[in-house]
């Protein structure tokens, strides 16, 4: 495996760039474009052969996709009611759409994904609350979608109708001390994609050097919906509560950005 100083992999990165368009190397692989990268580069997978590789990351995402990765899995606060397994599932849960094919005819689902700029069809809105620097889940049982009516009807006899009291919330220092440790420096690159036929290309056009992750920015991020809270549980299981982020919105997370030219 080749080993990189930072200056000659912002070297291989610009003479990738001119190469122009490159055919996928993984066709049928969703990372694909990722992939081709790290080959082109003659590196492994995740691991990036530079001193201080600790502190850096590279990062290639296709141009204008429209897909959610996800940051980090953090469970709200007060972590000592276990909010999503305790409350939402039995107050404001409803019926798996696999409850009596794949689990019990009880099982019971919450999945999510809310932001903050616009309720969800049951709801559930992202709230931020900077002058208590919390970062908190808000339930509106007016905003609910008339499709849900009869589930509604159930968390009235559950829950009530009022806002989540109390309400789940994370703050500030604890996302920026779990953010900081997932958020790293950053290579990134963005790939525009050509389609022939069934075959794929990647064109490596645009290189960025991230730094300086930024709590400030981050909380800018959810405001705006570009970060999103993602919820992901059923009765047998709760798959983690996680903070997601529209791809093309990473360099808005951090406070130094320098392009490559």
């Amino acid at each position: 495996m080749k080993t990189y100083t930072k200056e000659s992999l912002i070297a291989a990165l610009h003479d990738i760039k001119n190469l122009g368009w490159i055919p996928n190397a993984r066709p049928g692989n969703v990372g694909g474009v990722g992939n081709t990268l790290e080959d082109l580069l003659g590196i492994q997978e995740n691991n990036l052969p530079i001193p201080n590789a600790a502190e850096w990351e590279l990062k290639c995402q296709r141009v204008g996709t429209t897909s959610l990765t996800t940051l980090f899995h953090m469970e709200p606060s007060p972590r000592a009611l276990k909010f999503v397994p305790n409350v939402f599932l039995p107050k404001y849960g409803w019926s798996h759409e696999l409850a009596g094919i794949n689990y019990s005819i009880n099982e019971m689902s919450f999945r999510q994904t809310i932001n903050a700029l616009e309720r969800s069809d049951r709801g559930f809105m992202v709230v931020v609350d900077k002058i208590n620097r919390k970062v908190l889940i808000s339930f509106d049982a007016d905003k609910v979608d008339i499709r849900h009516t009869e589930w509604l009807e159930t968390v009235k006899n559950r829950a009530g109708l009022g806002e989540l009291n109390p309400q789940p919330y994370w703050g500030f220092d604890d996302l920026y001390h779990k953010a900081g440790t997932k958020l790293l420096n950053t290579f990134y690159v963005q790939a525009e994609v050509m389609k022939d036929g069934d075959k794929e290309f990647f064109h490596y056009n645009r290189i960025l050097i991230l730094r300086g992750f930024s709590i400030d920015n981050f909380v800018t991020a959810l405001i705006e919906g570009n970060v999103l809270v993602d919820f992901d549980a059923r009765s047998g299981h709760n798959h983690g509560t996680k903070f997601r982020l529209r791809q093309n919105a990473r360099p808005k997370l951090y406070s130094d950005i320098l392009e490559v030219v």
